[in-house]
């Protein structure tokens, strides 16, 4: 009778271990579950300091409630976050970007917050409707951006003033923009930079013919009856570089730091970069620099070329072990003025109205700017085109390269053209 005491004692001993370690499994594995949360993002020393500074904001409001963030650099944030997810061990909230989203949709990974959005424990009230539905794919609701961006021109407005030159940015065209160009070429000697950042720049122009830029099968491009608005593009860099006032593009496609690009050095009047990126050339500039709406193709436009695009989103993780307490901090985290006073937009503009009008006076004078900037250029913008296809980076280093052979005379720009359609079907048809 002793020994069998024993025996079951030993057995219920065993059990509880296996239990705990069970337990302690589940809590790591997926996210956190109870009152524990696992917040990723990438990013830079400002932004990890800021956002562990509202993660525990979030716990002061929230007592017995913890929030382990892990920050980790641009280069290895998705592989990191890849091998989480082939291990079940993804965090509970995740920062995401526009060129994955999709991937991670199609791998059943995000959580639709539609049902938290309908019963308020995320406030979507003061959102813009196209804001909101950047971050669906097919109804759902999978992402929430964190800040407003857009594609544009950087200019050195004393280059300009030096030229004699004025550019209403509302209402200029390419062939404007090129006529600029080649003035302050003459006028100052400064040359323009060339169309290295392809993607948006043949995305703009296209769009506002009703084109797109990629298929949206996604196994192509979406501009092959535009073909000779990106061939025109390509010219009007061919007939400045025969003029002498483009800058070599073999060393304008060169991947160099913000402080080395010829804009910073002033061997360019201007330069092509997302808006969230201006304060930035401003810093590596070291000298005043404006932010203009790029040239559009004229009044035969069926729609305007501009978009605002998500800086970056955050997404709740399907697997997350408590998806009320992870909600209400994505809540927490794009709605709340206080949480809101610590981020200071460094992620971008935000969108809910009241967190911008609150933020207003208390960033800087160049954030401002950028703030002024989004309300300048929204009433013509077009909604966001659908995320890019899963193979969009290597189709667009595809292009990039035939870009730079057109620009170096390997190639026509009609050869270029054709080029890029069949490369695009190549890579994303396969």
């Amino acid at each position: 009778m002793k020994r069998s005491a024993l025996l079951l004692m030993a057995l219920l001993a065993v059990a509880l271990v296996f239990t705990g370690c069970k337990k302690k499994a589940d809590e790591t594995a997926g996210g956190g579950g109870g009152n524990y949360l696992r917040l990723a993002w990438w990013g830079n020393t400002v932004r990890d300091e800021r956002t562990n500074a509202v993660a525990k904001l979030f716990e002061s409001k929230n007592p017995g409630v913890t929030v382990e963030t892990e920050a980790t650099a641009w280069d290895g944030y998705w592989s990191k976050l890849n091998t989480q997810a082939a291990s079940g061990s993804l965090p509970d909230i995740m920062q995401q970007d526009y060129a994955y989203i999709n991937q991670w949709f199609n791998r059943d990974l995000l959580e639709d917050l539609t049902p938290y959005s309908q019963k308020g424990t995320i406030d979507l009230s003061k959102w813009a409707d196209s804001a909101v539905a950047a971050g669906k794919i097919n109804g759902k609701l999978i992402a929430l951006n964190l800040g407003t961006n857009s594609w544009g021109m950087g200019i050195d407005p004393a280059v300009v003033q030096q030229a004699g030159v004025t550019i209403d940015d509302i209402n200029w065209t390419w062939e404007d923009f090129e006529k600029i160009a080649l003035t302050i070429y003459q006028k100052t000697g400064v040359q323009t930079q060339p169309f290295s950042a392809h993607k948006q720049l043949v995305e703009h122009r296209v769009r506002e013919r009703g084109g797109s830029y990629y298929a949206a099968d996604g196994k192509g491009v979406g501009w092959t009856n535009l073909a000779a608005e990106v061939k025109e593009l390509l010219d009007i860099n061919l007939r400045l570089k025969a003029a002498g006032a483009l800058f070599d593009p073999e060393e304008a496609f060169l991947t160099v730091t913000m402080e080395e690009e010829p804009f910073s050095r002033g061997k360019t009047w201007n330069s092509y970069y997302w808006s969230n990126q201006h304060v930035g050339h401003i810093n590596a500039a070291k000298r005043p620099i404006e932010y203009i709406i790029n040239p559009s193709v004229g009044p035969s436009r069926t729609q305007f070329g501009a978009y605002l695009k998500p800086s970056q989103f955050v997404s709740m993780l399907s697997n997350s072990k408590d998806k009320e307490l992870a909600a209400r901090f994505i809540n927490f985290f794009i709605n709340d003025l206080e949480a809101n006073s610590v981020l200071l937009a460094e992620r971008g503009v935000p969108v809910p109205t009241d967190v911008r009008d609150h933020l207003a006076p208390k960033v800087d004078v160049n954030m401002k700017y950028l703030f002024d900037y989004i309300g300048k250029i929204t009433p013509y913008t077009s909604p966001i085109d659908p995320p890019d296809p899963a193979r969009a980076g290597e189709t667009e280093d595809a292009f990039k390269e035939i870009f730079l052979q057109t620009l170096t005379g390997q190639i026509s720009s009609q050869a270029a053209t054709e080029r890029m359609i069949q490369r695009g079907k190549e890579i994303l048809g396969s």
